[in-house]
């Protein structure tokens, strides 16, 4: 059994084009042997977001702490602690800092998806 902890882990700054202030923590991905899904803990910093952008996976993402907006596919909706989102495959999606503190958020995605026949590992899994 693998344990850790979000907390002792460094978090690793998002540099895909159109992020601002984010950084990611991988809790658990194909580097631990993960077969299935891989769980990534997202901070948003005040101010900042990801990346706007859609790939042919879906997200389930669980906000532990902050504020913010999540846009699917031109909707915005309100989120903050304790929400659930399920973001489709193939639609673009963005996550907003509307807080003054840390908008964190856990990121579920799987460790490979199918690129025109072939499995492929996922970006960041």
């Amino acid at each position: 059994m693998l344990i850790r902890r979000v907390e002792e882990m460094e978090g690793q700054p998002v540099t895909t084009e159109g992020a601002k202030d984010v950084d990611v923590r991988m809790m658990v991905g194909r580097a631990d042997k993960a077969p299935n899904f891989a769980m990534r803990c997202f901070t948003v910093q005040a101010g900042g977001h990801t990346p706007r952008h859609s790939h042919n996976y879906e997200h389930e993402v669980y906000v532990l702490e902050g504020r913010g907006r999540a846009e699917c596919d031109g909707v915005f909706e309100e989120i903050g602690a304790g929400d659930v989102l399920f973001v489709e495959p193939n639609k673009m999606h963005q996550f907003v800092n509307a807080g003054e503190g840390p908008l964190r958020f856990l990121c579920l995605v799987p460790v490979s998806f199918d690129c025109g026949g072939t499995m492929e590992p996922t970006p960041g899994s």
